[in-house]
């Protein structure tokens, strides 16, 4: 059973509405607070479920890459982008392949990140000498 997330804009509340199916989303288009009543809600994504094996990453649409970069997962970041260098059959280059690695070993993404980008700046100025 289908569940959405939605949050009301005129008192902020939070709430979810379930649906027998996914074809009764689409004709349910009225929704309202259960708090104040009011029809102004957005729907909101709170839970994205990525599958662990089997799936082919390098297939998925940008949104759904971006839920695989915003799931914090870097196992599942690294074999995306190691499934989107296949699938290129081009040579990603070395800072590509590095972050991959390091991905799939199950290094955090911030610290993937700080590392590279530290790797790739220049180093500071040496002192002038008097």
């Amino acid at each position: 059973m289908p569940s959405y997330d939605f949050r009301c804009k005129a008192c902020g509340h939070g709430f979810s509405q379930f649906y027998k199916s996914y074809r009764d989303y689409d004709p349910a288009a009225r929704r309202e607070c259960p708090q104040c009543g009011s029809a102004e809600v957005e729907r909101r994504i709170e839970r994205v479920n990525i599958p662990r094996q089997g799936r082919d990453l390098s297939r998925l649409s940008a949104n759904e890459m971006l839920s695989v970069l915003d799931s914090g997962q870097s196992k599942d970041v690294g074999r995306m982008f190691q499934q989107v260098a296949e699938s290129t059959g081009a040579d990603p280059g070395a800072t590509y392949t590095e972050a991959t690695e390091r991905l799939l070993k199950g290094e955090s993404i911030p610290n993937v990140e700080k590392a590279l980008s530290d790797k790739a700046a220049p180093p500071p100025p040496a002192p002038a000498k008097p």
